[in-house]
């Protein structure tokens, strides 16, 4: 059985934690501990129904305050799929947030309050979206019953989000109606809108096409941990262990150590079996766990890429190619500045890429996204919290990566505060 990670963004009191309540009450998704815990909590709402947020507004300021502020995690399966959810504050000082959740997902569900339309969340998330180059958006016009449930107001609102959805390049976009609070078109097809044709919310999410994010083609392992025990029995041991991100690699490959670009050939390849005990086999792909072996004894550090030598960039600074990685120290990226202190040219961060990390410069910011027209200003001095923009960096040693668009797993990196070690900015390399 596949599973689907999908995440939930819109404003505040857009009706989202209430939406992912729906999902795991009508499909039988709660524990009985857990309803009856509701049902006592909701007990002092005037009309007596179920508050079915409280399911995935855990903190106790979210349940005061009544709305969302860190990313909550709900499971649940079908007997066609498993789900992930991750519950996306709405509150445009948790912005930061939603990169975190939507950054891990293949479909995102960006709720709209059917009174109000298109509003600058909106377009924030939706700009996410384009950025992190989610595979399927589906905008979920919520809050039917409060405008009674007007065929002409959700066509208004899809009319308004099909010219965004056409600005960022979003591929796969779909209109949904619903009205959480009610259940209508949740789970079940609602008579209340007799009017929509297509598929409810879950029966979409059960039998969208999830996209296969492993890439087989193009060989990535970053090494993670470099394995000496220089004990009397494993006196020569030297293994490479880290996860394959994309890619296969076979015993015997011909392979290069990147950034160095020394080459060698893979003389093992081990696994961890059942019994955690690591054991040889002749070929791995992504997304295994791996330790891999080289016939020569050469210099491979943590955060060091190991790719096919077929797929090497021939010299430091050449662009990214169908097969290679890039091996670069200027680098332009998409970010996301998450800091309440702002982004200057001259500032110095550190970047963290999977398990390498580079000491970097802000050499220009060349461009900020303005998330209401979507324009572009140029000659912006600083950026803000929650700011969008185009920035280019100069790294202390070279990076090796793809660009985000062309391979997810390779393509994206944090910026990290070098006194606080906390992080600031995420990374969509270009």
């Amino acid at each position: 059985m596949d599973i689907l990670r999908f995440i939930t963004a819109g404003s505040v009191d857009d009706g989202k934690s209430t939406l992912i309540g729906r999902l795991l009450y009508d499909s039988k998704s709660i524990l009985q501990d857990q309803l009856e815990a509701i049902e006592s909590q909701s007990r002092s709402k005037a009309d007596g129904e179920l508050d079915l947020a409280l399911l995935t507004d855990g903190l106790r300021a979210e349940r005061e305050q009544g709305i969302t502020i860190d990313v909550a995690y709900k499971y649940f399966s079908t007997p066609r799929r498993k789900f992930i959810i991750a519950d996306a504050p709405g509150h445009i000082q948790y912005t930061r947030n939603m990169v975190t959740g939507a950054s891990n997902s293949d479909l995102a569900i960006i709720l709209v309050d059917a009174r109000n339309g298109i509003i600058e969340q909106t377009r924030r998330h939706s700009i996410i979206a384009s950025f992190l180059a989610l595979p399927h958006v589906v905008v979920a016009v919520n809050k039917m019953d409060l405008v009674s449930f007007s065929e002409e107001r959700f066509n208004e609102i899809v009319t308004e989000y099909r010219v965004i959805a056409e600005t960022l390049g979003l591929k796969d976009v779909h209109y949904i109606p619903i009205s959480a609070l009610g259940g209508d078109n949740i789970v079940e097809r609602s008579p209340n809108l007799a009017w929509y044709k297509g598929a409810p919310l879950l029966e979409f999410l059960e039998n969208v096409e999830v996209q296969n994010d492993t890439d087989l083609t193009h060989p990535r392992f970053q090494v993670q941990y470099v394995i000496r025990p220089q004990t009397e029995d494993l006196h020569d041991y030297r293994g490479y262990a880290g996860m394959i991100s994309s890619g296969s690699y076979r015993k015997g490959d011909a392979v290069t150590v990147l950034p160095s670009g020394i080459q060698s050939r893979i003389k093992a390849i081990e696994v961890a079996g059942t019994d955690a005990v690591p054991h040889e086999v002749e070929e791995a792909h992504a997304p295994h766990n791996i330790i891999l072996h080289l016939e020569d004894d050469v210099d491979v550090s943590r955060g060091d890429t190991i790719v096919s030598s077929n797929n090497t960039p021939s010299v430091t600074n050449t662009p990214f190619s169908e097969d290679s990685p890039t091996v670069q120290q200027e680098i332009e990226t998409l970010l996301c500045w998450m800091d309440a202190k702002p982004l200057t040219v001259g500032s110095k961060y550190l970047l963290q890429h999977k398990s390498r990390t580079v000491r970097a410069v802000v050499r220009s910011i060349d461009y900020k996204l303005d998330v209401n027209t979507l324009e572009r200003t140029e000659n912006v001095a600083s950026l803000g919290l929650n700011d969008i923009a185009k920035v280019s960096l100069k790294t202390a040693s070279p990076l090796v990566f793809d660009r985000y668009a062309d391979l997810r797993s390779s393509g994206g990196a944090i910026l990290v505060d070098e006194t606080s070690y906390g992080t600031v900015g995420a990374c969509m390399l270009q």
